[in-house]
């Protein structure tokens, strides 16, 4: 027969989970809620107030390297793994959004996936997003990998895939790892460059994008391209 405590974790969740079906849980009983099904048979309230506590918020939770989430007493790797799950669960869901509907159509999804895809990097990473005719994307490459730094850019490779494959737009995606800081003149300087190159071709760059602290930054929102038009960024 089940014990005292274990017949009250077991309703506590049932009613966790009738809590979550009318939209009423916080963000700690979501988390909570979750964590239940990685760890059956404890009470996972505080551990779930710890991991916000530890990463600011559920957001960052999500997008906290496993190495960074297993290192909180009491994560292990199964619960580690489910977290990571969700992430990644999330940017495909975002990347499916992308490929049936216009970047237009669908900005602040696009915003949301590159701050997701981006943000549990340790080491700068630079992607490029290839959109089709309808600006829905075509591809995500990541294009090279790099040091907590810096990571190369070939401005020919870009060029190649774009033109085989009749590509009309794309997005430049990379990240700051170690700083909060927005563009780099390296960064601008490149995008220039691509930019100038791409619509030679009668390629447009979407935008090029850098992800800082959590923060999306913008090349268009900025103004930092003397040839830019403004476009939206949330």
């Amino acid at each position: 027969m089940p014990k005292p405590d274990e017949l009250f974790h077991a309703g506590h969740r049932e009613r966790l989970k009738e809590k979550f079906l009318d939209k009423k849980l916080v963000e700690y009983e979501q988390l909570e809620l979750l964590l239940g099904y990685a760890i059956p048979r404890r009470d996972v309230r505080p551990l779930a107030r710890k991991l916000i506590q530890h990463f600011g918020n559920v957001y960052y939770v999500l997008n906290a390297h496993i190495d960074d989430l297993m290192a909180v007493d009491g994560i292990g790797r199964s619960t580690a793994i489910l977290i990571k799950l969700v992430h990644s669960l999330i940017c495909i869901s975002h990347e499916k959004k992308l490929k049936e509907g216009s970047i237009y159509m669908n900005h602040d999804t696009l915003i949301d996936y590159c701050r997701m895809k981006m943000s549990e990097l340790k080491t700068e990473e630079f992607h490029v997003l290839y959109l089709d005719a309808n600006f829905c994307l075509q591809k995500h490459e990541v294009h090279s990998q790099g040091s907590a730094e810096s990571s190369n850019v070939y401005v020919e490779k870009i060029m190649e895939y774009a033109l085989k494959h009749n590509i009309k737009s794309v997005v430049l995606l990379h990240n700051h790892p170690s700083t909060d800081n927005t563009f780099s003149s390296i960064d601008i300087m490149l995008t220039t460059k691509l930019e100038y190159l791409l619509e030679i071709c009668n390629i447009e760059l979407y935008d090029h994008f850098v992800v800082a602290g959590g923060i999306v930054h913008s090349v268009r929102a900025e103004q930092l391209l003397s040839r830019s038009t403004n476009k939206p960024v949330s």
